[in-house]
């Protein structure tokens, strides 16, 4: 019933309880990342939150469905131009912060799931060479 290394994700209430909180987590996400300039938090906390949002996903889900959900394309197409606006508004000082923040919130948050995404792969084609 649990786990127990198949592909298959987690019991039907761990899956249940995740549908449930992903939205919550998501919108937390975004309003710690955007809300740095006034609180603790920042761009960087925010992405942290998001990426844990998918990896939230990854675990209850299985790989597969996580991957369905955000692929390495949207990864790439995201991070990019998100990356772009960072450095031009560090570069000319004359981008509004919230700006900023919600550009390092995208470009933490897809580097951290992209890391563990790797780290997932790489952990499985170990055990396959075995």
């Amino acid at each position: 019933m649990g786990y127990k290394g198949s592909n298959k994700g987690m019991t039907v209430i761990i899956k249940t309880v995740t549908r449930m909180t992903m939205g919550f987590i998501l919108v937390y996400g975004i309003y710690i990342g955007t809300s740095g300039r006034i609180s603790p938090g920042g761009g960087f906390t925010g992405g942290v939150i998001l990426a844990l949002a998918f990896v939230h996903i990854m675990l209850a889900f299985g790989k597969e469905a996580a991957l369905r959900k955000l692929r390495a394309n949207t990864l790439r197409m995201v991070m990019g131009p998100a990356a772009f606006i960072f450095l031009l508004g560090v570069a000319t000082g004359r981008l509004p912060g919230w700006i900023e923040a919600v550009c390092e919130m995208v470009i933490v948050g897809t580097g951290l799931f992209a890391i563990f995404i790797a780290l997932v792969l790489a952990s499985r084609s170990d055990k396959n060479s075995e």
